[in-house]
């Protein structure tokens, strides 16, 4: 019983984690890709134009999704806990 348990909690926080951090990961690649391909193509190879795009970006997208993740977090979280709590009471 236990070892299920932990192993379902173990595929919650993977899931959790691919809800949370996949967005803004997807799209800081999808940037970074956009800026590499414009520096290839017109030869400039300036440090700070592939960094503050993907910058930019990420921090963007983590205020837009703060909400969804906020919800996520605490829902996975109290989910963990109603399970600790279950877990314990056993003999």
């Amino acid at each position: 019983m236990v070892e299920e348990a932990m192993a379902q909690s173990l595929r919650e926080a993977i899931w959790v984690s691919m809800q949370v951090m996949g967005p803004p990961l997807v799209a800081v690649l999808v940037v970074g890709l956009a800026v590499s391909l414009v520096q290839a193509l017109t030869q400039v190879q300036e440090a700070t134009l592939a960094f503050l795009p993907k910058l930019v970006m990420g921090g963007a997208l983590m205020l837009l999704l703060g909400p969804f993740t906020a919800s996520v977090m605490q829902g996975w979280s109290s989910t963990l806990f109603d399970r600790m709590v279950a877990l314990g009471g056993m003999p």
